[in-house]
């Protein structure tokens, strides 16, 4: 029996990457999603908002979870193909 470990080390790298990729893209979708609320500044008076922009937040958190499923279709892909 024959091991490749450079094969092995080239997948071992290539799947910590793209778990760890997309770990980070769900985790900045999430933290995109958490800024729709306006919320006040304390002490500031009463109307007064944080400054954050909702359709930021959102934009940032669909691109992050787009880009993250596309990564795992990709991967599903190699799987069958």
């Amino acid at each position: 029996m024959h091991i490749d470990w450079a094969s092995l080390l080239h997948v071992t790298v290539v799947a910590a990457a793209a778990a760890l990729t997309v770990v980070l893209l769900i985790a900045f979708g999430l933290v995109g999603l958490s800024d729709r609320a306006a919320r006040p500044v304390p002490g500031s008076g009463a109307g007064t908002t944080s400054g954050a922009r909702p359709a930021a937040g959102t934009t940032g958190a669909v691109v992050c979870m787009l880009a993250a499923g596309l990564i795992v279709c990709y991967g599903v892909y190699r799987l069958i193909a």
